[in-house]
């Protein structure tokens, strides 16, 4: 690790510490040339999918995105906020373990609404009439359809 103040390579590790979230490690540093003392902070680093949204367009996956999403869909519904934090971290987990340098925006949205349907069937259409973009009240009705003949899982 590069010394902040002489730019000396070569330090070693006075203390470490980990994060209340466990995430992060605190690294207090001392240089061996100069012997002033400084802190690093190491995290993992994500490797999220970039993607790709329907006009073809290509953006890094947005976890803000992801919890707005649904969280409009679960307004003022019996879901609690540490439910909905579960879900957009599953949703990151899950496009991580992936393992590919892009996903389709369609198949996030396929996953939140599988992830929705099991949790709350009113918020499931809520995205649904949203992310499907229903043209008329038929589609809207056919989808509602499925979900009464559909047992939960």
């Amino acid at each position: 690790m590069k010394c902040p103040f002489c730019d000396n390579m070569e330090s070693k590790v006075i203390d470490s510490r980990l994060s209340k979230e466990g995430d992060i490690t605190r690294r207090r540093r001392e240089c061996e040339r100069c012997i002033k003392r400084f802190t690093t902070y190491e995290r993992v680093e994500e490797t999220l999918p970039l993607v790709i949204k329907k006009d073809g367009r290509r953006e890094p996956f947005d976890r803000h995105k992801v919890l707005i999403g649904i969280q409009k869909a679960c307004e003022k519904r019996p879901v609690s906020m540490e439910t909905i934090e579960n879900m957009v971290d599953d949703v990151l987990v899950w496009a991580q373990e992936l393992g590919v340098a892009e996903i389709n925006g369609q198949q996030i949205g396929e996953r939140i609404m599988e992830d929705l349907h099991k949790l709350d069937e009113v918020a499931y259409v809520r995205f649904a009439s949203v992310y499907r973009s229903f043209k008329d009240i038929n589609e809207f009705m056919s989808e509602l359809k499925d979900i009464l003949n559909k047992p939960k899982s």
